[in-house]
């Protein structure tokens, strides 16, 4: 099911959503054509072997690899994800809070991924844990809106709990099947802290 997008109007425009588009955008620009990829990915990267080992001097990868892709499809394949998902939530959490929340995320799933591949020393890059964190915040918000999917060639409205658990479950059956150069513990981590977190960021729920 490939989502063509939600059927849920947000009220305000997604300012920090469009600075991310931007930023990733631009890293994928200054990546590939302004300078060399591979030196690139591996100094800006998060590498969970070098991080353990100097904490320090590494902690801005962290968020440097957010905005760092492998390749055009990986770039538009999360763009797009951030663009149908990520406007509820950041209308739903205001600005400010929307890229903390977004910000975290990352972090999140690029410790959940660290540690579940055994601090490897391969380079993690793109924006998809921090996205994976806004679907779990989708899903926890919006359980019943509808998702515009393709089906086959055919467009169906699938209630995101159904979509975004269709997804999750995706993930866990890449990372089982063994698919390599996927991040699937980034995914799942992300989504998994985006899902607990969104109930302490939402500010509806403490009126």
């Amino acid at each position: 099911m490939f989502p063509l997008h939600d059927i849920n109007r947000a009220h305000r425009r997604p300012y920090v959503l469009y600075l991310l588009v931007i930023l990733n955008l631009w890293g994928f620009f200054y990546t590939y054509f302004l300078t060399d990829p591979a030196y690139v990915i591996q100094a800006y990267g998060f590498v969970p072997a070098r991080f353990l080992a100097d904490p320090l001097g590494e902690w801005p990868t962290l968020f440097t690899s957010m905005f760092l892709h492998g390749g055009l499809l990986h770039l538009l394949g999360n763009l797009w994800f951030l663009w149908v998902f990520g406007d509820n939530v950041e209308d739903r959490l205001g600005h400010g809070r929307f890229l903390l929340f977004y910000l975290l995320g990352g972090v999140a799933a690029a410790f959940a991924q660290g540690l579940i591949s055994g601090l490897a020393d391969v380079p993690m890059i793109g924006a998809s844990g921090a996205i994976s964190a806004l679907l779990g915040a989708y899903v926890v918000l919006y359980p019943r809106a509808l998702i515009l999917s393709l089906i086959g060639w055919i467009p169906v409205p699938v209630p995101a709990v159904i979509y975004l658990g269709y997804w999750l479950l995706l993930q866990f059956l890449g990372d089982f099947m063994g698919q390599e150069g996927i991040a699937f513990w980034a995914h799942i981590g992300g989504f998994v802290v985006g899902a607990l977190l969104i109930r302490t960021f939402d500010p509806l729920r403490h009126h």
